[in-house]
């Protein structure tokens, strides 16, 4: 399983042309095949910064939908809207520690 986290930081002003693409591309992603998971984050305080969280069956899953027209269109109108350059990490999970 892979854990996907994307740090986007958008122009003053740009935040709500985001929400829009998001909000358009949402249930489409989530229908991705390998996608078990996806939700979006704004930085607490900073109302220009976004995260999204997405799980995935596996890295080809990922890879898949990162290499799909869906991403691609996606992608470029995001991308577009930054101020900053995106990070993002993918993740495996090494260990769960229960809380009692």
């Amino acid at each position: 399983m892979i854990t996907r986290i994307v740090r986007m930081h958008f122009r003053p002003g740009e935040s709500d042309a985001f929400l829009d693409i998001f909000n358009a591309s949402k249930h489409m992603i989530r229908q991705s095949k390998g996608c078990q998971h996806l939700c979006l984050y704004t930085e607490a305080g900073l109302p220009d910064v976004f995260f999204t969280y997405s799980v995935w069956t596996s890295r080809a899953h990922l890879d898949a939908y990162r290499n799909s027209e869906l991403f691609q269109a996606t992608w470029t109108k995001t991308k577009a809207l930054f101020a900053d350059k995106a990070q993002a990490w993918s993740l495996e999970k090494v260990e769960t520690v229960a809380v009692p």
